[in-house]
């Protein structure tokens, strides 16, 4: 997030108004469709409350960072990357607590299994791991813009492998669970990947949006902040499971390997032409 914080300047959310249908677009995909596609999914599927509950927290969570270099490398809008990731990191500070309390009820009443979340303590984790610094990092780069400029190369160098050193731990804690699991949940997890990235595509393409837009649409959509759903699952103030997390790690595994996948599909096509 701090990363995210030295990409932003004025430009970011002045796009807003350059462009407010593509963001308007992205929102929805980002806000509304994946988290739809992610409850019908685990009720369909019929999973256990806690991987129920999993899936749905990863749908729920912004697009991570990673999102705007795939952008750089699908030819995409990378400002439109950029200003998507900012405003959902923003926006699901707020949602992403309204709509797990609603699953938690859900849940609960379905199985008979009490799922409790602390509402007010879910919001200040995610003030604390989301906008403080997101809003250091945007401090930092006014300040010192240079050394920002610097900071941001090493960070987007680092984002990724950290993510996956983060899933790598989490996979070695509970290597057994996921075997066990990995069948049901791997296909939840292509499924939603695959269907938000559909959806966006055909709600992008409905209301004309041209290419360059479409696919970063497709690729802000389709990739989850997967580290911040595995906090959520995991942190001892609110749901303290690491099983929770789990469809997150599989989600961070899968995505990149979906998602690279498209990019070079893309690239492919763009080489021909």
């Amino acid at each position: 997030m701090f990363l995210l914080g030295t990409d932003l300047n004025k430009k970011s959310f002045t796009d807003v108004a350059r462009n407010p249908r593509a963001v308007l677009i992205g929102m929805i995909g980002q806000i509304i469709i994946l988290p739809v596609i992610a409850f019908a999914l685990a009720w369909t599927l019929k999973l256990p409350p806690v991987y129920f509950m999993g899936l749905v927290l990863v749908a729920c969570c912004p697009g991570g960072s990673s999102s705007n270099v795939f952008s750089m490398l699908a030819k995409g809008d990378v400002a439109l990357s950029v200003t998507l990731t900012a405003i959902s990191s923003i926006l699901t500070l707020f949602t992403i607590p309204v709509i797990m309390e609603f699953v938690a009820r859900f849940v609960s009443e379905q199985s008979g299994v009490d799922v409790n979340l602390p509402f007010g303590k879910l919001i200040v984790q995610n003030i604390v791991l989301l906008f403080v610094p997101l809003l250091i990092g945007i401090m930092f780069r006014h300040l010192f813009p240079e050394p920002a400029a610097k900071v941001n190369k090493v960070l987007g160098k680092l984002a990724f492998p950290a993510l996956m050193t983060l899933a790598l731990v989490f996979f070695l804690q509970y290597t057994q669970e996921i075997k066990d699991n990995f069948a049901v949940l791997g296909v939840a997890v292509t499924i939603l990947i695959l269907l938000a990235m559909l959806c966006s595509s055909v709600l992008s393409r409905m209301t004309k949006s041209d290419v360059a837009v479409r696919r970063t649409i497709i690729i802000e959509v389709g990739m989850q902040n997967a580290a911040q759903a595995i906090a959520i699952a995991s942190s001892p103030f609110i749901f303290n499971s690491g099983e929770m997390a789990i469809p997150a790690i599989i989600y961070a595994l899968l995505m990149n390997v979906i998602l690279l996948t498209y990019v070079g599909v893309v690239k492919v096509r763009f080489n021909k032409n």
